[in-house]
């Protein structure tokens, strides 16, 4: 194994990253044909409720533990490093426990709470029981998220992102095999093939685990080379104090995510149907892309930002552990340009292809793409959110999260009905008001946390200003030039077959016209440096 520069680990997380949500939205194509609106939200309700007890269960321990492992490295505590490991790894299955039989037994509970005495959609029972298979993935996914945290620490990431594209892909196979005989093959109910979908996360995170603990016992020396005579230096209660200090802040990042998600389920559908009118198929219909198919889509956009942080934990804690300002001001500032180089022009441009997209994974639905045309841009402002949040807490700023993440969801949460019945007033989408309640829960935070780190760390954004006017700039040319072509050349069909090539076309055009900008104004070699624009020409150009 080798270990990865900030650039590098960032670029390797994000490409496996990457893989695993096209691999996530690919799958749905399928999927959907074969269980529809309906078992679709059903999925979102299970998955939904998975995520928070998910992040319950992990408690933020697998970042933290990435956190301490590149801590204790700098300062020579291999020792201590190993215990910290140790007990992250008992804690971790001690929480998971406890969240399985949490979610498992009080899983009616959690189903009432999610639809109410609304009739004629998915049931309680069928809720119920749902929750209750997936329930058990908790059992593992958080001691194989702990060994990622391990290998992640040591600036290893190849392994973990690997360990992600095999877990996905036992997913998916689980997801579409099981639910395709279920249905199709044996005539069994339609929450029977949900059930088995769902169950997919347990099986695919079961394999992931085997990988990864094999990786570590084949490679157990390389993590401890040269290191034999250190010596244990801090005790095991001082380390376990410090990692629940790392994730108490983390735990409530994901708890808090997961809750804009939450507060959509228990306020959209019953405000859709008894407060606008709107049939329940309908409701649950536009509920389900934005918790389900819109948000497998919207994984494009985030995926990005979850590859920059998993490489920027041991890369910005090593420069605040020994007090190089330059280097958090650099990572700082380099997180976000290359964040907003990718995330912005591909949200406007799936924002502008929103109908041939949507048509091409799920068939033509005037509510779906509507929809996803402007949820999309949750996507683009949450991986904001997460970026900033996640260095803030990196920095120690435990205080801020905390305060920043309240007033997040605190706005979600006041302005999400009242912005429903606004926007259906003025003749717009009242759904369109959740998702600006989503947009704004996200973005206060955000500017919080900027100006916070601003004034602290004296952490100067001239450059990164100055090369989002460039990004913006780019992305606007390449917008006007695809609204432009929309009016010459066919923009959509109702055939899938049809809108592939439609959207590629568009891709290419759209995505030309903003890398030539950025290639021309020399952003793209401020960004990622001459040595590796030219391996990478160098490598295409070996392809010709």
């Amino acid at each position: 194994m080798k270990k990865s520069s900030f650039m590098h680990g960032a670029f390797i997380a994000t490409l496996g990253i990457v893989i695993t949500k096209i691999i996530g939205i690919l799958y749905v194509i399928p999927f959907y044909q074969i269980i529809g609106e309906k078992g679709g939200a059903l999925y979102g309700y299970a998955y939904n409720i998975y995520n928070i007890f998910l992040n319950i269960s992990s408690a933020g321990i697998p970042m933290a533990i990435s956190k301490i492992i590149s801590e204790y490295n700098v300062l020579g505590l291999y020792e201590d490093k190993k215990e910290a490991f140790r007990i992250g790894k008992k804690l971790a299955i001690i929480l998971s426990s406890v969240s399985f039989i949490i979610l498992f037994f009080f899983a009616p509970s959690i189903a009432y709470l999610i639809i109410g005495d609304v009739q004629g959609g998915n049931t309680i029972y069928e809720i119920t029981l749902v929750i209750r298979i997936i329930s058990t993935a908790i059992i593992i996914v958080p001691i194989l998220s702990i060994y990622r945290g391990y290998f992640q620490g040591h600036k290893y990431i190849k392994p973990t992102s690997i360990s992600q594209i095999i877990e996905q892909l036992v997913r998916v196979s689980v997801i579409l095999i099981g639910s395709y005989l279920t249905l199709k093959v044996f005539n069994l109910s339609l929450t029977t093939s949900v059930g088995i979908a769902v169950f997919g996360a347990t099986v695919g995170a079961l394999f992931s685990y085997f990988y990864i603990l094999k990786k570590y016992y084949d490679n157990k020396s390389q993590f401890e080379k040269d290191k034999l005579d250190s010596k244990r230096t801090i005790s095991s209660k001082d380390i376990f104090k410090q990692i629940i200090i790392y994730a108490i802040p983390l735990v409530l990042i994901d708890v808090f995510k997961s809750l804009y998600n939450s507060v959509d389920m228990i306020t959209l559908v019953k405000t859709l149907v008894n407060g606008i009118g709107y049939q329940v198929k309908d409701a649950e219909s536009i509920m389900s892309v934005i918790s389900t198919w819109g948000l497998k889509l919207n994984m494009i956009v985030t995926s990005i930002g979850s590859g920059i942080v998993i490489s920027l934990v041991p890369n910005l804690s090593e420069s605040y552990i020994t007090n190089n300002q330059k280097g958090i001001n650099d990572k700082v500032n380099k997180t976000l340009q290359v964040l907003l180089f990718f995330t912005l022009p591909m949200t406007v441009g799936l924002s502008l292809l929103s109908k041939p997209i949507w048509i091409i994974f799920y068939g033509y639905n005037e509510l779906g793409f509507t929809t996803f045309s402007y949820s999309i841009f949750i996507a683009f402002f949450l991986s904001l959110f997460l970026t900033m949040i996640s260095i803030t807490q990196l920095l120690k700023e435990y205080k801020v999260v905390i305060i920043s993440l309240i007033i997040g969801i605190l706005s979600k949460l006041i302005l999400n009905v009242p912005l429903i019945y606004l926007f259906n007033r003025v003749n717009l989408p009242p759904y369109y008001g959740s998702i600006t309640a989503t947009i704004i829960g996200y973005l206060i935070p955000f500017i919080i946390c900027m100006v916070y780190l601003k004034k602290k760390f004296n952490l100067k954004y001239q450059s990164t200003m100055k090369s989002f006017s460039h990004i913006l700039l780019a992305t606007v040319l390449m917008a006007i030039t695809i609204i432009l072509t929309r009016n010459l050349l066919p923009y959509y069909s109702l055939s899938r077959v049809v809108n592939i090539p439609i959207v590629i076309l568009y891709t290419i055009l759209g995505g030309s016209i903003y890398f030539v900008y950025m290639w021309k104004s020399g952003m793209i070699f401020k960004l990622f440096g001459n040595k590796i624009i030219k391996k990478i020409k160098d490598k295409v150009d070996n392809l010709f």
